[in-house]
């Protein structure tokens, strides 16, 4: 899975969960501020990104991510790798 395949998943995660609007969803938007998104739309999103992503995310670090980039980069980082990927899934 590449870092573009990443930011598509997670982008249209946000719009179709929350039905916002795709221009706004970009890396520097807030997750509070300018998408408006609450800490019950916060395990909302976790729930989505378990699903789409195929392992398990602790629902304290959606607290820390500020960002629609913090997500990707969250992603990317921990399970940016096919492999990344199978080893979290198998732990899940």
């Amino acid at each position: 899975m590449t870092s573009e395949d990443i930011i598509r998943k997670v982008d249209a995660i946000l719009v179709e969960e929350f039905e916002l609007d795709p221009e706004e969803v970009i890396p520097d938007a807030s997750l509070r501020e300018d998408l408006d998104l609450d800490s019950l739309d916060g395990v909302d999103l976790v729930v989505a990104l378990e699903k789409t992503f195929g392992f398990r995310i602790d629902e304290k670090l959606i607290v820390e991510m500020k960002t629609v980039g913090d997500i990707h980069q969250h992603i990317r980082a921990h399970f940016g790798t096919e492999e990344q990927l199978a080893a979290a899934r198998s732990s899940a």
